[in-house]
């Protein structure tokens, strides 16, 4: 009976260690399994990754499903390829003419090259940025406050170009480049406000003598050709009275003599005249 329990007993064990064994053995096999599967990535349609190998730069991997291996492979970062926007702005700087002003623009550009922006620079976004703000600062110095706010779209196509010029060798290309605003200090904003009242009186007044002119101008021109022609007066004077009398219900007095154009032949020289002869 001893022998027959312990054969038992022994036979029980022998089965736990195979179990125990066989549970060790599907736990290194799922502890490799999810070791290799770790390496699978997944990479959206505008995103692409480097791959460094034991830290060589392999190439460049992606969109959809990517594999890296494990402890081998490296990924620093993801790039994504679609266009970015930036606001930058400049603190307050002078112009060509020394005025004090800040300006505020905002830039699109988006990777072209995308070795090199992982590879000729450390932080591509955080690069242009400073390029964009010093740039921004170059060309204020070098035009006056007028161009500076009249002119945006050729400022910004200025700094367009000369940030693509420093972009250019990190992979990087600007797109386009737009100034949204131009701060100047509050008295300058006064004076200038009070240099456009006046501008604005000064056109008014001008436009008021030139319309005084042309009228008194084409007074002078209607008097000589009702001179020149009887006929145009009596029908300008027929006109003047069918005018007034479609007004309403009013008393229109015709005179009996219809009056000419030019000089009258009694006025006050007339009468003077008439009075040294009667005397």
């Amino acid at each position: 009976m001893k022998g027959k329990a312990y054969l038992k007993r022994r036979s029980l064990k022998e089965i736990g260690d195979r179990m125990d064994f066989g549970l060790f053995l599907w736990m290194i096999v799922l502890f490799v399994a999810l070791f290799f599967l770790s390496g699978i990535k997944v990479l959206k349609e505008w995103e692409r990754a480097p791959v460094l190998r034991l830290g060589r730069y392999v190439g460049m991997k992606g969109p959809g499903i990517i594999y890296v291996f494990p402890l081998i492979d490296r990924i620093p970062k993801v790039i994504s390829t679609r266009i970015k926007t930036m606001t930058f702005k400049s603190e307050q700087t002078l112009t060509l003419d020394n005025v004090p002003v800040t300006v505020d623009a905002v830039m699109y550009f988006k990777p072209i090259d995308v070795e090199l922006c992982v590879l000729n620079v450390e932080d591509y976004n955080n690069a242009t940025y400073w390029a964009a703000q010093t740039t921004l600062r170059e060309v204020i110095g070098r035009v006056h406050l007028q161009e500076l706010l009249s002119h945006r779209e050729k400022i910004g196509e200025e700094l367009r170009k000369i940030i693509d010029e420093k972009t250019e060798a990190w992979g990087v290309k600007v797109l386009s480049v737009e100034i949204k605003d131009v701060v100047i200090p509050q008295a300058l904003q006064d004076a200038m406000s009070r240099q456009a009242q006046a501008e604005r009186e000064r056109i008014a007044r001008v436009t008021l003598a030139n319309a005084e002119y042309e009228a008194a101008s084409k007074m002078v021109e209607a008097a000589k050709l009702y001179e020149e022609t009887p006929q145009a007066i009596t029908l300008r004077w027929i006109n003047v009275l069918s005018e007034i009398s479609s007004k309403g219900n009013m008393v229109v007095i015709i005179p009996a003599q219809i009056p000419g154009a030019g000089i009258a032949p009694i006025g006050l020289l007339g009468l003077n005249k008439e009075r040294k002869d009667e005397a």
